[in-house]
């Protein structure tokens, strides 16, 4: 969440000669050294005693006699360079550097815990000033300032800051050496902006975590005040420099100002449900008063912002300039933007050829995408040649194999949404006086074509042996508007698939489905492997529609929604009513890095009006709006929890005698074999944090701050289901437990699981393509139609693929986005400072990352079991997906703390 880097500071080199030596807040003082003694007169603040005592000798006699010991404590202060060096940024201030030699550029005031004894007021603050005192590393630089702190000033409570240069600062940490006890870490990690732009001072507290209950008197009003900057008024617009997180709808995707046909719904409220934002404040649009307008750039708190390590390897900047750049430039090369592939061959020629981006300098390219930029030719061409995916590179042919769509059900990019077949036959809940006859086409007798020799269908069920994937009610109603987008169309659909006797998933039907319309009937089909050419053909003109459909649900359901946009609202109340004092607060702060900033992206360029998803997935411009009906429908925080995730589709069991407690219904399901240890491993350290810092029930329902934040969650953030009966209760250390290991778990886990594989699997369009451009050929056929499609069969499916624009921007974007920064703080990997300080956590920590490199060997040896056949095999990809760690790049491995991309 935080950019780590310092603008404008000032420059190395000496601008002033000074032949004196001097020494931080007190030119020309001499040397101090520890426990020496001192007037209590010398320390700031103690001044109005000597004038007072200067009016009666009695007085004068006192001070005098009265000395104090006290400890010299050095103040280290960490600030980060940039990535391209210290003085790289626009804007730098050389009247910075004589701040820095006179040592007058940051001011430090030490805070104690405790209140004064003897007044019961706040104990005045130790005041000093930093110098710069060199390099810490290629990457810091420190700066100094010497304090002398008596002995009954007591516990430190924190530090504040005031940034006396003319440009902000990043502050990593603030160190404090000299106390007989051990050294303080202050672990700031944050921007401190110019007290010229901001007069109030920034405030950092120690690393040691309270309770509301048990914050030190001295430090109470602190915590209040601190969390009070962070809430704002509610007012006015967000400039960049601020730190302030409050809540606004869904009213920026569109942009009416700049055409009508941009406008879109907003999203949040009685007719779109959907989860809150961050709000911006930003004008409203001209022509649409319920939207916001749009701009070059999105606010998010100053924290929450990427590094810039992440910013220039490829995050927010990078996706920006690929779809501002690289897109554009692809636009024009295309001869036109509705051709589609002529052949197979041709969509090979991607990984071969290549595509001549002659309009983007080549220094761009290759910093946007070096991984694609694999040729330049000698003539200066630049060549975006993509990188042949695993799954591709293994079995050129694997993505036209029924097993395979059964395997990736389970293993592949989208394996959260297969669900058991309870009650047969199947049918919609939609009304049928406006979709037409609810009972679905796939016959009993349809499925035991497939089937027979196994069993019946009435056996398959009561073994659990059906399954499927629905998408006709959510779909269906979006056909007929669907329909009237240039270049797309769209069914309800279904697929069906039987568990087979070695634990494979075998594709039995596929169901797609028109609502009357036009004048014309409800049509409705059901597909299936087939026996002859032209039912195989079919088949697999079915597949294509259906995978259409099912990665526009994994790209705006189970990736966005479920992941993205249902985590922004945890981000804001956690900062709005947790304290940095608490430990809830730090417990969850290393799960949310980066998300809001990826989230603003995202609303900039990403799922707003004609954005990539519109344009190049199903349902097109109404993507968004689709989200929102799945929201109203589909989402429960407790069916956000993996294992009652598998449950409610009747993927599992409860078992306390099978591992994790869980008995799946699929043995072999490699999401949920991989995701239930990385559950329970989260579950466990969570656990562990929680009944160290809530050791009493009674704590959780006591803790004000921790309530808020529920409550704020719940009617607030998720507002629009605020009603809803499955919210847990937060009474319990247990219920806190539940409530933060779900939260983690969308974070690390489920997002990893529905991200990092986006381009292995989906690069090779015609494995998950992701929109469908014409009819199934049975739909409504002339005869001169299907005289057509008998002729040539194979070009009736590739008309059906994106276009080869659409392909080559998906192709851009998923590189992009399926990609490990080198930044990136993986799950386990590294405790935060706060953790490290408590004994009790840390060792918890410790157990909890020597469970995850435990699952690191696990996953490896599943992946070599030829038993499990849905992860090994001929042909297989390994599924790595949930595998903790990875290097930087497309890996197809690696959980990430937080959504970071």
């Amino acid at each position: 969440m935080l950019k780590p880097q310092i603008h404008n500071l000032s420059s190395s080199k000496t601008l002033l000669q000074c032949h004196k030596p001097f020494f931080s807040g007190n030119l020309g003082a001499k040397p101090a050294f520890s426990n020496i003694k001192r007037a209590r007169s010398s320390r700031t603040g103690n001044k109005n005693k000597l004038r007072h005592a200067a009016r009666s000798s009695s007085s004068i006699k006192s001070v005098a006699n009265y000395t104090e010991t006290t400890t010299e404590v050095l103040a280290t202060v960490v600030v980060q360079f940039t990535v391209s060096g210290f003085l790289s940024n626009l804007g730098w201030n050389p009247l910075d550097d004589i701040s820095d030699l006179f040592g007058k550029s940051i001011q430090l005031e030490l805070v104690a815990a405790q209140l004064d004894p003897s007044t019961g007021l706040e104990k005045e603050t130790i005041k000093g000033y930093a110098h710069r005192a060199g390099n810490v590393d290629a990457d810091d630089v420190k700066y100094e300032c010497k304090f002398h702190v008596p002995d009954d000033f007591g516990e430190i409570g924190g530090v504040k800051v005031e940034n006396e240069h003319h440009n902000e600062m990043f502050f990593k940490t603030i160190q404090l050496d000299g106390f007989p006890n051990g050294s303080i870490l202050v672990n700031c990690q944050s921007w401190v902006h110019s007290h010229r732009n901001n007069s109030d001072n920034r405030f950092f507290f120690t690393n040691k975590s309270y309770l509301p209950s048990e914050t030190p008197e001295g430090l109470k009003r602190y915590r209040e005040h601190e969390l009070m900057k962070k809430r704002g008024d509610g007012t006015g617009e967000r400039k960049s420099k601020d730190r302030i997180y409050d809540y606004d709808v869904y009213n920026d995707l569109g942009d009416p100002d700049k055409d009508a046909k941009l406008a879109r719904p907003v999203l949040g409220g009685k007719e779109h449900p959907y989860p809150r934002r961050c709000r911006t404040g930003r004008p409203r649009s001209k022509k649409d008063p319920l939207s916001e307008s749009r701009g070059s750039s999105i606010y998010v708190p100053r924290d929450e912002e990427f590094s810039e390590v992440k910013s220039l390897t490829f995050s927010a900047k990078t996706v920006y300039s690929v779809i501002h750049a690289v897109l554009p430039s692809l636009e024009n090369v295309s001869i036109d933007s509705e051709f589609g592939f002529p052949y197979f061959t041709a969509i090979d020629t991607l990984f071969n050829e290549g595509v001549d981006l002659p309009e983007v300098p080549k220094a761009t390219l290759t910093n946007l995408l070096p991984r694609l930029l694999k040729t330049v030719t000698d003539q200066g061409k630049n060549i975006i040649l993509f990188e042949t995916p695993e799954f591709l590179d293994r079995d050129k042919f694997k993505w036209m194999k029924d097993e395979e769509f059964g395997r990736q059900t389970l293993a592949g990019l989208n394996p959260c949404c297969l669900q058991l077949v309870k009650e047969w036959p199947l049918k919609s809940e939609l009304d049928p006086k406006e979709y037409g006859p609810p009972e679905s086409v796939i016959s009993t007798k349809c499925v035991e074509e497939v089937i027979r020799g196994f069993m019946t269908v009435d056996e398959a069920i009561k073994q659990k042996k059906l399954f499927m994937i629905d998408y006709h009610d959510l779909l269906l109603p979006y056909v007929k508007k669907v329909r009237q987008i240039k270049g797309t169309t769209l069914y309800g659909s279904r697929a069906l698939f039987f568990l087979t006797p070695i634990g494979t998933l075998k594709p039995v039907a596929i169901e797609l489905a028109r609502p009357p319309m036009d004048g014309k009937p409800q049509w409705k089909e059901a597909y299936s492997p087939g026996f002859d050419a032209t039912s195989v053909w079919l088949w697999k003109l079915a597949k294509a529609h259906f995978l259409a459909h099912d990665s526009g649900f994994h790209q705006l359901v189970s990736h966005w929604l479920r992941t993205h946009c249902a985590t922004e609202p945890y981000i804001i109340a956690t900062n709005r009513q947790l304290s940095e004092l608490h430990p809830i607060y730090r417990l969850l702060h290393p799960y949310f890095r980066y998300t809001m900033e990826i989230n603003a992206l995202a609303r900039q360029a990403l799922i707003n009006a004609d954005g990539i998803i519109e344009t190049s997935f199903s349902p097109g411009k109404y993507s968004m709006e689709f989200s929102s009906v799945a929201y109203d429908k589909l989402w429960r925080f407790d069916h956000q929890a993996l294992p009652e995730d598998l449950i409610s589709r009747g993927m599992a069991e409860n078992d306390p005698s099978a591992p994790h407690g869980l008995k799946l219904t699929i043995e072999d399901y490699p999401y949920a074999n991989d995701g239930l240890i990385l559950w329970n491993c989260i579950e466990e350290w969570v656990t562990e944090y929680v009944n160290h810092f809530y050791p009493e029930p009674s704590l959780v329902e006591s803790d004000e701050e921790l309530q808020a934040w529920w409550e704020e969650i719940r009617t607030v953030g998720h507002g629009d289901k605020k009603d809803e009966p499955w919210w847990p209760n937060l009474k319990t250390p247990k219920d806190l437990v539940e409530i933060i290991t779900t939260i983690i778990w969308v974070s690390s886990g489920h997002h990893a699981a529905v991200n990092f594989g986006q381009y292995d699997f989906a690069a090779y369009m015609p494995n998950r393509p992701t929109i469908a451009r014409v009819n199934m050929p049975s739909e409504d056929p002339t005869d001169e139609s299907w005289k057509t499609f008998e002729l040539r069969p194979e070009d009736a499916l590739l008309s059906s693929f994106p276009t080869q624009l659409q392909a080559s921007k998906i192709m851009a974007i998923l590189d992009v986005l399926s990609n490990h920064s080198v930044d990136e703080e993986y799950i386990g990997e590294k405790p935060e400072p706060a953790w490290a300080d408590e004994p009790v956590v840390k060792a918890a920590f410790e157990r909890f990352a020597g469970k995850l490199k435990e699952l690191e060997g696990i996953i490896d040896a599943r992946n070599n079991d030829r038993t499990l056949r849905n992860r090994t095999g001929a042909g297989v990809v390994p599924y790595q997906l949930l595998k903790p760690y990875s290097e930087p790049g497309v890996t197809g491995k690696g959980v990430p703390n937080s959504i970071s991309i």
